[in-house]
């Protein structure tokens, strides 16, 4: 028997071999992860100086992001099911160095066009990259303990790497050029690329590859329509007939998606995947959680730079203080406690830390020092978000079999991208409106003026994200009633609970090859 038909066949029989090299891979798995993280915000702090050298209006450089938002928020589903059958080694190589040449392009571009078209490449195969690296990890950490320890580290990643962005954009962009917020993901996937090619083993369901191309063209285009909609929203209003028509076509197409997906053999997204309340509820709790998140970035930047007047850098080191929330509650507290306590026990604690740190930005204005308000309500965030990431995205691949491990981790990006949309487009609209409405009735005389008005929308929206995070908090823990781990009934070593082994008794073996 051949060294791959004995590793498959172990497989098979519940028991995966452990890759010795597992941490290192990790190591490489997170700088990649990182990578698609900090690359979000990190252009955002490019985006004004990049629009200045092609003469861009506002409306236009706004399609830098949504060029990016577009292609990566539509095609994950399709990047977890390649991920799951092509091969996952693969995938993530693929998708890191496709990554890399997008980004040589975007900071090469001698045109908008060509910029935008960068954009879009990015955003395609981070759609690979991101969906393959989960379920590297789901696949390589198998013992609850290690399990722990490894999605703690990537949650951090997760939840704070984009605090990391703003930095990094402000220092490149104000000493360098904002062309090196592109250059600089070429390096840095070097390496990533180079140790994953060399550390880990490549892993695949067994058999040719199945698409659900009905499947695959409803899920593509019904997400392009609302995550289109809602990167316009803003702009066009949300009353306006061709978001209203994309929101309701994206949401019948969706729809039809889930009705074929319970009609077809061998389904894009597998319902079980989703209505899982474990799984279900980890969606749910990154979804909602980044809307908090990102209205933080998005309010909090401009508070920094307009109203109290920091430069780039500093403003994107303003955010560290997040970032330290983060990491001491995703990779220091919840690896501790996530074997110990059930789910809920901690992504509940973490949104409702969340929403009390809105609340408490919500109480700013023009004169709120940094150090006595700002920076703790940071600190809250961060210990919130590293909470619900860390164990969201652990829980997110809980109990799928292996061949299912990359649509699960493409449903768990999803999540967190379709919520990061909303959350832009709905706070952006509710801070333009307050902003609008106090302006009207409070017309400024001075420049304090103007920065009332606006300090004023942005505390609006977030009370109102505040709100949003409290429902969350309600909605997770009515949804996510996972018992502690060691009342599952899970087969030891392998993570597995029933619902897996039902799914792997009637599915394609995991292949080792």
């Amino acid at each position: 028997m051949s060294k791959e038909d004995a590793a498959t066949d172990e497989l098979r029989s519940g028991a995966p071999p452990v890759n010795p090299k597992r941490w290192v891979a990790l190591a490489f798995i997170a700088l990649a992860q990182l990578m698609v993280i900090i690359d979000v915000t990190i252009v955002n702090i490019a985006l004004p100086s990049a629009a200045k050298s092609f003469d861009v209006s506002d409306s236009g450089k706004q399609w830098v992001l949504t060029a990016y938002t577009l292609a990566f928020g539509s095609l994950l589903l399709m990047g977890g099911r390649i991920a799951d059958y092509m091969g996952r080694k693969r995938t993530f190589l693929i998708g890191l160095s496709g990554f890399a040449v997008a980004s040589a392009l975007g900071g090469a571009a001698q045109s908008f066009g060509l910029l935008l078209a960068a954009r879009a490449l990015q955003g395609g195969f981070g759609a690979l990259l991101a969906p393959a690296a989960l379920s590297l990890l789901a696949v390589l950490f198998t013992d609850a303990k290690e399990r722990a320890k490894a999605f703690g580290i990537f949650g951090a990643i997760a939840g704070g790497g984009s605090a990391l962005g703003l930095v990094l954009g402000g220092a490149l962009t104000e000493y360098l050029d904002w062309r090196w917020c592109f250059y600089v993901n070429v390096p840095v996937a070097l390496v990533a690329g180079t140790g994953a090619y060399m550390v880990l083993t490549e892993t695949r369901a067994a058999g040719r590859a199945r698409f659900d191309l009905p499947g695959l063209a409803l899920a593509t285009s019904g997400l392009f329509a609302i995550v289109y909609a809602l990167s316009e929203a803003e702009s066009k209003g949300w009353g306006s007939a061709l978001i209203v028509g994309l929101l309701i076509g994206g949401a019948a197409l969706l729809a039809a998606f889930v009705y074929v997906e319970t009609r077809v053999d061998g389904p894009l997204l597998p319902l079980r995947v989703v209505l899982n309340r474990t799984r279900g509820g980890a969606y749910t709790a990154i979804g909602l959680a980044v809307i908090g998140m990102f209205g933080l970035f998005l309010f909090l930047t401009f508070y920094l730079q307009v109203v109290k007047g920091y430069s780039p850098v500093r403003a994107g080191c303003a955010f560290l203080p997040m970032s330290v929330g983060v990491v001491i509650a995703g990779a220091g507290i919840t690896p501790r406690l996530i074997t110990k306590v059930p789910p809920r026990m901690l992504v509940v604690p973490g949104l409702l830390l969340s929403s009390v740190a809105m609340f408490m930005l919500s109480r700013m204005d023009v004169d709120t020092g940094f150090w006595t308000w700002i920076m703790p309500s940071e600190v809250l965030v961060g210990i919130g978000a590293g909470l619900v990431m860390s164990s969201a995205m652990n829980y997110a691949t809980h109990g799928v079999a292996p061949h299912e491990a990359g649509i699960a981790s493409a449903m768990a990006n999803t999540s967190q991208q379709v919520g990061g949309s909303i959350g832009i487009a709905l706070l952006s609209t509710i801070s333009t409106s307050a902003k609008a409405d106090y302006l009207k009735s409070h017309p400024p005389t001075t420049p304090r003026g103007v920065h009332e008005g606006l300090v004023h929308g942005y505390t609006t929206a977030t009370m109102y994200a505040g709100f949003m995070l409290l429902g969350a908090a309600l909605l997770v823990g009515l949804i996510m009633n996972t018992p502690r781990p060691k009342q599952q009934a899970e087969e030891p070593g392998t993570g597995a609970t029933p619902d897996a082994e039902r799914s792997a008794a009637a599915s394609p073996a995991l292949h080792v090859g």
